[in-house]
């Protein structure tokens, strides 16, 4: 872990400036009727999971070039968690995904109580065959033809439930590969009967207080059809499954232009979304940092959500999903919690009733401004000051940085091999 002595350290030759522009930015707030500690406050609460298999190097179906200190294990990579959420305070919890991340659960508590962490949703794993398993996900998982490789992929979901509960987690997150490459490559019709019969047989395994959120998206690795290709399928899904049933929302799961924001508020209004992956893409699912793209997006999808604090049962999951090819992955998921929880603070400084006013007034003009005054507004005196007093670090990638964390575990964990293609 990173010694508290250097962030204090680091912190020490930033805090008088951050002293000025907090004091700064909380006069202009003032003058808008806006309370700054409020808004600290607000950031202070927030978290966003980190996804364990995000702490190592991505890669494309071409080639993955691992990087130096690379996770070996789960516990490596609670190590890495634990010092983004340490310079962040902003990354509390970790996704596991099995059966990438198979231990005691003893141990994983152990080593999330060692960095303060606890365990968000549990992600299962069967769009990849692994060494024991006696049927193949070639050609499907949960609707593939034949009942016995169905029945496999039910019973992963279950262990994957039996894991969580034993950790403390409270959902799992189900998404497949499954679909058609070729036009008559498949049955559409049946091929959804069979994955919604198998959703089924792993909702009866749910625990009381459990969520299970369907993942919709639009291709990849079947790219002629996918079983679940967009919001309003996972929202059949989870209709049909029952109250426990959700949608989760990967930023970067669907076509160009889609309104995503339009996705939240109608699954709001549904009752239910269930929660989201962050990330930001260019041409596709490219996993890229959050709010690296399009930021604007990734403050009107908060914009939603903001507006909708209070609904009844809303109670949402946020995690990042990222591919980190070329890039430290402590960094990118560090640099990628704070632009969320950026996104989140800006969309708190929207005025609902001045928005609401120019929206009945149908005043497009001045309802846009309103939200972009919102965006407009430079935020990171409050990101900073709020990590400043829970003892996290004013500036998370310059401490990190100035901490040697990369070069000490990469002296500790051996040197990984870049070859073979895929996402890791």
């Amino acid at each position: 872990m990173i010694n508290t002595t250097i962030i204090e350290a680091q912190n020490a030759t930033r805090d008088a400036d951050l002293k000025n522009d907090y004091d700064a930015l909380g006069d202009k707030l003032s003058r808008d009727g806006i309370d700054i500690d409020a808004l600290k406050g607000r950031a202070k609460g927030f978290s966003v999971a980190v996804p364990s298999w995000g702490t190592g190097t991505g890669g494309t179906r071409f080639a993955r070039f691992p990087g130096e200190g690379e996770p070996r294990d789960i516990f490596d990579k609670l190590d890495d968690c634990g010092v983004i959420h340490k310079l962040t305070g902003a990354a509390s919890s970790v996704s596991l995904h099995i059966p990438w991340d198979k231990a005691a659960p003893s141990d994983l508590l152990s080593k999330a109580e060692e960095h303060g962490l606890s365990f968000d949703a549990m992600n299962s794993n069967t769009f990849q065959d692994q060494p024991d398993q006696a049927q193949s996900y070639k050609f499907g998982s949960l609707s593939h033809v034949d009942a016995a490789t169905r029945a496999q992929a039910v019973e992963h979901n279950l262990e994957c439930i039996e894991i969580g509960q034993s950790i403390g987690s409270k959902a799992l997150t189900v998404w497949i590969g499954d679909g058609a490459n070729f036009p008559g490559q498949t049955h559409m019709g049946r091929q959804f009967e069979r994955y919604l019969t198998s959703m089924k047989d792993i909702y009866k395994g749910l625990p009381k207080d459990w969520s299970i959120f369907s993942e919709h998206k639009i291709y990849e690795p079947a790219f002629y059809s996918t079983v679940v290709q967009d919001w309003g399928t996972s929202l059949l899904t989870a209709q049909e499954l029952g109250d426990k049933a959700k949608c989760l929302v990967d930023l970067g799961h669907h076509a160009p232009n889609v309104n995503i924001e339009m996705i939240v508020s109608r699954l709001i209004h549904a009752g239910k979304l269930g929660g989201f992956h962050f990330n930001d893409s260019k041409y596709g699912d490219d996993d890229l940092d959050s709010g690296t793209i399009e930021p604007y997006r990734l403050f009107l999808v908060w914009n939603e959500l903001v507006d909708a604090e209070g609904t009844p049962d809303l109670d949402l999951s946020h995690m990042i999903d990222q591919s980190h090819n070329v890039t430290d992955p402590i960094e990118s998921l560090m640099i990628s919690a704070v632009e969320i929880q950026r996104a989140f603070v800006q969309a708190s400084l929207v005025d609902r009733a001045v928005l609401a006013g120019y929206q009945d007034k149908n005043d497009a003009l001045m309802a846009s401004a309103t939200l972009r005054a919102a965006f407009r507004t430079d935020v990171e005196p409050i990101l900073q000051m709020s990590r400043l007093e829970t003892g996290a670090a004013i500036d998370p990638v310059m401490t990190y940085r100035a901490s040697g964390y990369r070069a000490k575990v990469a002296a500790a964990r051996p040197k990984v091999s870049g070859a073979g293609g895929g996402i890791v």
